[in-house]
């Protein structure tokens, strides 16, 4: 794609600019699974689990692996938790996997194996907040939603003010998606949500964004300043070491093993990386939220 001009212009009209967004996603959108028309809207629900604080490339092969094995709500619901846990793998933050299992049997068991259609009804299921409804309601069944996840909020942030986006949801971020979403129709919304969300991610990156091949560098005012950087300090998640890092490990034990594990074998194999007392922690930790269980036999998932 040739370089773009980026010299201000003046400020064209919302429905201009969302229509130039949307012409450039027709045009550069990564071929995903749960975005084509033959994914079922529980595929797109996976997806937004596995999504959450998680890259695409880490996503798709799990994405394929559950939907083969669990392609209904009902399928996954038939099972035990520890098995969504198990089969989680290594995306992190194993919770959703607990959530979305205690989803999927709410829709299984109140909901005739259907995935609600409006993000009221969305958000009363578990582990489903704003973000998701939102985001479930417009891609898998079309709904007119604010979707505002940090590559939106980033965007919008950028073309309309001369500061970039802030580290955490405001305020204002909501009352300006809602302002962008009257700039669309009811056919173009969902289109609008994906497409402002895969300009984040691809171009209007929070490091180093690609502003020569944007649609839209001329309508920016973030860039019109000089890409001014936000004085408002940013969270930088540590892993190594950490107590996280320390669950992962348990966790990737007991997913391997074939039967439990005694509580000091189980430490053992990890205390080679973390000293006993935050082993130990760790594992209480995991037992306390329902990630792991012990028995009299030990310790399984």
């Amino acid at each position: 794609m040739p370089a773009r001009s980026t010299a201000p212009q003046p400020g064209r009209p919302r429905t201009e600019i969302v229509a130039t967004i949307l012409d450039w996603y027709d045009q550069n959108a990564r071929d995903l699974p749960w975005r084509r028309a033959d994914a079922s809207p529980w595929g797109v629900m996976v997806s937004e689990f596995m999504l959450q604080q998680t890259p695409v490339n880490r996503v798709l092969g799990p994405w394929h692996e559950w939907l083969t094995r669990w392609p209904t709500p009902a399928d996954l619901a038939a099972e035990p938790a520890s098995e969504a846990v198990r089969a989680w793998g290594r995306l992190g933050y194993p919770r959703r996997a607990l959530r979305l299992h205690a989803a999927a049997t709410t829709i299984a068991t109140e909901l005739h194996n259907q995935v609600p259609t409006t993000a009221e009804a969305l958000r009363r299921l578990p582990g489903v907040g704003e973000y998701t409804a939102a985001a479930i309601a417009s891609f898998a069944h079309g709904r007119r939603e604010p979707v505002m996840d940090t590559n939106v909020r980033r965007v919008l942030a950028r073309i309309d003010t001369p500061d970039d986006a802030s580290p955490t949801p405001t305020t204002a971020d909501r009352r300006r998606a809602l302002q962008w979403l009257d700039a669309t129709d009811d056919t173009t919304a969902p289109h609008w949500a994906a497409a402002s969300m895969e300009l984040g991610a691809l171009l209007c990156t929070a490091r180093n964004p690609d502003c020569a091949h944007c649609p839209v560098a001329t309508d920016c005012q973030w860039l019109a300043a000089g890409k001014p950087t936000s004085t408002e300090p940013r969270r930088v998640q540590q892993w190594q070491g950490t107590d996280r890092q320390c669950r992962g490990r348990l966790m990737a034990e007991l997913r391997h093993a074939s039967s439990p594990l005694a509580r000091a074998t189980l430490l053992r194999a990890v205390e080679a990386h973390h000293d006993p007392e935050q082993t130990a922690r760790a594992l209480d930790s995991l037992l306390t939220d329902g990630l792991a269980k012990e028995t009299d036999h030990g310790i399984t998932l």
